[in-house]
């Protein structure tokens, strides 16, 4: 989601510009105290929970190949726009709403998976 008009609210959190996540790449953010994995997957950022459900490995560290993720410590791929493991489809981390204001990244930290089934 993009939009330049977001309203500020305390459930929005800005935790990176977007020059610090080129195309193609990850990072490691705290998003209201919570770790999150954002990447940028071809300009369309997208945001999931960064524990690795398998061993706790940090996702965004991880490599990303178009819109999947590989977690550094034992391989496991999860789609970043929907969260779901693509080697099983059973398996899942919890994903969050993103937006872009004035070359910020916001991320609102919500309890329920937010994105959609693949």
């Amino acid at each position: 989601m993009t939009d330049a008009s977001l309203p500020t609210s305390p459930a929005w959190t800005a935790v990176a510009a977007t020059a610090d996540v080129p195309p193609g790449t990850g990072r490691v953010v705290n998003a209201d105290g919570r770790l999150v994995a954002v990447f940028n997957a071809g300009g369309e950022y997208h945001a999931i929970d960064n524990q690795c459900p398998h061993r706790g490995g940090p996702l965004g560290k991880g490599s990303l190949d178009g819109h999947t993720v590989v977690c550094p410590w034992h391989g496991w791929s999860f789609d970043v726009r929907t969260g779901i493991n693509v080697d099983t489809g059973r398996i899942r981390v919890r994903c969050f709403p993103v937006a872009v204001e004035n070359g910020r990244i916001l991320v609102q930290v919500v309890n329920e998976p937010v994105c959609g089934s693949g």
